[in-house]
């Protein structure tokens, strides 16, 4: 849609809008004399991620910050980089989620079922969802963001793109990052939806039956199903309305990386007991070989 001039106004009958770059306001009168109004403001889903580390500086200050935190009450998610929370979907520039559950989920369906072990009947809720997770799971971009009740698996999935001569080489700032998610008080305070469409936007935490899905239960998986593009403004949007918090993120170096996956290790969590099969085997004994 190509952006109006830099104050549009439109009178449709008894609706008045105002659109500017920022925002979109609208304001409405019936002929039975019902008025209201409405602010919109533009999306920030390109922006940078305006959440705050926690003073966390390194990975023993981690270890023992979550060792404090009550056993999944939380829910853990790690990222390379410190960008504002989008799922994969979102990030697409495709993001219709009527296009998505008419065309996608029928053509997943038709391609991949010769592929799986079990025929989903998209039907019943529960194979429905687990089908959207299986192929979350192996790539597809959907509406979901995979978590973890373990901060250390979150922690493997932060670091697990970098080598480690990119983290021992890189500067000093740079930094992993790994979201902290009270799931616990969000589901307490907030309906949980299912559905994707119609409307009202939710974020709703979700755990899927493990239907051809060996990762889940290594991975400690949880997953969030949302029709928000925005996820991050739209949660503080409601801690600022609330008076609430809900989510934290904690920001680790790059450089600690070597350390960091090693430790893992000796916990048992690598890419071979997190992936099950051939593909996880193979990338952690090429990690185990090629990095020193």
């Amino acid at each position: 849609v190509p952006m109006p001039p830099l104050t549009y106004y439109a009178l449709f009958g008894a609706h008045v809008s105002k659109w500017t770059r920022e925002e979109l306001k609208i304001e409405w009168k019936t002929d039975i004399g019902n008025f209201g109004e409405a602010t919109l403001p533009s999306s920030s889903s390109n922006k940078p991620s305006e959440y705050v580390s926690l003073d966390l500086p390194n990975w023993e200050a981690f270890k023992k910050y979550v060792s404090t935190l009550a056993p999944r009450s939380f829910l853990f998610r790690g990222q390379s980089s410190p960008w504002r929370l989008r799922t994969a979907f979102h990030r697409t520039g495709r993001a219709n989620l009527a296009r998505f559950l008419s065309q996608d989920i029928p053509t997943l369906y038709r391609h991949l079922s010769a592929r799986t072990r079990h025929l989903f009947n998209l039907s019943v809720p529960d194979q429905n969802g687990a089908f959207f997770n299986l192929v979350q799971h192996h790539g597809y971009p959907t509406p979901l963001l995979d978590w973890t009740y373990s901060p250390f698996v979150a922690a493997f999935f932060a670091y697990r793109e970098i080598s480690n001569s990119e983290a021992t080489s890189t500067r000093g700032d740079k930094k992993v990052r790994i979201f902290v998610f009270d799931q616990s008080q969000w589901q307490q305070d907030w309906m949980q939806h299912s559905k994707l469409t119609p409307p009202p936007q939710h974020l709703s935490i979700m755990e899927f039956v493990a239907i051809d899905n060996e990762r889940m239960i290594p991975q400690q998986a949880a997953s969030s199903v949302t029709n928000v593009d925005d996820i991050e403004s739209y949660i503080r949007g409601i801690e600022k309305d609330k008076k609430k918090r809900y989510l934290q993120v904690i920001d680790l170096p790059w450089k600690e990386r070597p350390m960091v996956m090693r430790e893992l290790s000796l916990m048992g969590i690598t890419a071979g007991s997190l992936f099950p099969g051939l593909d996880g085997a193979c990338e952690e004994i090429r990690a185990r070989i090629f990095e020193v």
